[in-house]
């Protein structure tokens, strides 16, 4: 018993030695201030840690939105040429425009089966003759793939609001219905076609809103949105067909006029003569009074 409790008197002694030491506290605070501020940073370095929560960005508080992402850069893409090399190409058929000169109009007609009709597109070629890629002039979903002997296969492709291109005279056909496609993505091969085979070697674009075709030369390297302006103020040129239809109503509209107004003059024309007779009649039975009633007084 006396052991242990010199042992304890020993332990006591010594520890009250050491804290009577000036190193003892200073350490001990040091100490406990280092421990701390390691768990600080510890707990900090694991809450920014966010990447094995696979956060994304359309993550949203109970819900799970598995819509895709809709592109809206569309609307600022710039009508391009139908081809890789612009620089290679060449319009061999321009667009009809009925405000354009005489000699423009009568090189935007095409003949086929015996008939001149105005072009609602442009047939771009490449110098050397040869074909070439067919690349979509700006990104879309295509709407239509057709075989066409005449017109030399098609392909449309919808864009924003009404806005559709066409490429006629194509071949090697590498999209289908549905497919979405961005601008320059290779849709065919340039090929020929009968209604127009004296150009060879071609792909015939177009560019129409709400059906009626525009002028393509008139808009490439313009934004879509370009159109999209003039479209709201109606400065869009009119479709070739449609003119030409509004043209030949309004002649058969003049016709009908010319024909009423024959009409109405050939009938003032007899009310005339028939008021003349009649004006005759009176005059002939006054004269006849007046001869009896002379006759009456002679007698």
């Amino acid at each position: 018993m006396r052991e242990e409790e010199n042992k304890r008197s020993s332990q006591s002694s010594s520890l009250k030695r050491l804290f009577k030491k000036r190193w003892v506290f200073p350490a001990i605070y040091i100490a406990s201030a280092a421990i701390i501020l390691t768990g600080v940073l510890w707990y900090q370095s694991n809450a920014s840690d966010t990447d094995k929560y696979e956060y994304k960005s359309s993550d949203l508080a109970g819900k799970k939105d598995q819509t895709p992402a809709v592109e809206v850069n569309t609307a600022f893409e710039n009508f391009k040429m139908p081809v890789k090399n612009a620089d290679e190409a060449v319009i061999k058929t321009k667009f009809y425009d009925f405000n354009a000169k005489a000699e423009d109009q009568e090189a935007a007609l095409v003949f086929y089966n015996n008939t001149y009709q105005p072009s609602t597109g442009v047939d771009i070629t490449m110098k050397d003759g040869e074909t070439f890629d067919v690349t979509a002039s700006l990104s879309g979903t295509v709407t239509r793939v057709e075989e066409d002997a005449v017109l030399g296969n098609v392909i449309e492709i919808e864009h924003d609001k009404g806005i559709v291109t066409q490429y006629q005279s194509v071949k090697d056909i590498q999209v289908e219905v549905g497919d979405k496609v961005k601008q320059g993505d290779v849709l065919a091969k340039a090929g020929q076609s009968l209604f127009n085979e004296k150009v060879g070697t071609h792909v015939h674009f177009e560019i129409r809103k709400d059906g009626v075709a525009v002028n393509p030369s008139s808009y490439f390297d313009k934004p879509l949105s370009a159109l999209q302006e003039e479209v709201s103020t109606g400065d869009v040129e009119e479709s070739p067909k449609v003119k030409q239809q509004e043209k030949m109503e309004g002649e058969d509209g003049a016709e009908n006029a010319d024909d009423q107004s024959s009409e109405t003059e050939s009938g003032e024309d007899k009310d005339q003569s028939s008021d003349k007779g009649s004006d005759d009649d009176k005059s002939s039975d006054n004269e006849e009074e007046s001869t009896q009633s002379k006759e009456k007084s002679n007698s």
